[in-house]
């Protein structure tokens, strides 16, 4: 697959993918015209990648867990770095929830009439 497809069926820019191949993150070849060409699983990995960053994992990171995620084999080492990892990631959710439901109070009043308080869609 070429690079432009797989970052059309990705969502995601052909530069995010020369970035991801730069950090070894993203493996292609080179065809005998020196485009890049990417296997079928180049999508899916994009996609995990995105979402490994999207929960603020850093590429060295990402670099780190992928073999893992590929074998499900795991050092102890790792563990323990994973472990902190979800940790992180646990505590940033319950801080998303905490906002959501700061926005949830005021949008729930703004969707009261009252005195003082003007319907958002007024």
């Amino acid at each position: 697959m070429r690079i432009g497809q797989v970052a059309t069926k990705a969502g995601v820019s052909v530069r995010a993918l020369r970035y991801y191949e730069e950090q070894n993150l993203l493996d292609s070849t080179r065809n005998s015209g020196g485009q890049r060409q990417y296997p079928d699983t180049a999508v899916e990995r994009v996609r995990l990648l995105q979402q490994l960053y999207a929960a603020g994992l850093t590429s060295r990171t990402i670099r780190e867990v992928l073999p893992s995620i590929d074998s499900g084999e795991v050092t102890s080492a790792l563990l323990k770095r994973l472990t902190a990892e979800r940790s992180r990631i646990d505590q940033q959710v319950r801080e998303l929830l905490s906002v959501r439901a700061k926005l949830d109070d005021v949008i729930a009043t703004a969707e009261k009439p009252g005195p003082g308080c003007t319907r958002m869609n007024d």
